[in-house]
């Protein structure tokens, strides 16, 4: 039996300047952000809701952020990492 890899996303939420951690594997993420590349999809249905790798999900996530927060002045951020930063407040795990 195959295991799925784990992932660590950070999102910055620009408006409240606060980091969230999320682990999960790809499903999991992508259920998890289902609302935002829903959301950035009807505005733009180039953009991805069921991505196949955590590449993916990132870059269609900014894709998203950046439809339905265009004239924001502090856009939500995605990245993945490698580990939680000690001390972090908002933490989430998908895979446990």
């Amino acid at each position: 039996m195959k295991v799925e890899k784990t992932y660590i996303v950070h999102k910055w939420y620009g408006r409240s300047n606060r980091d969230y951690y999320i682990k999960g594997t790809v499903p999991q993420l992508t259920e998890y952000f289902g609302y935002t590349l829903e959301a950035g999809n009807s505005w733009n249905p180039r953009i991805v809701t069921r991505p196949k790798n955590i590449k993916s999900l990132i870059s269609n996530l900014e894709k998203s952020v950046r439809e339905l927060q265009g004239s924001c002045y502090n856009q939500d951020y995605y990245e993945v990492v490698e580990a939680v930063p000690e001390g972090a407040e908002h933490y989430t795990d998908l895979a446990a």
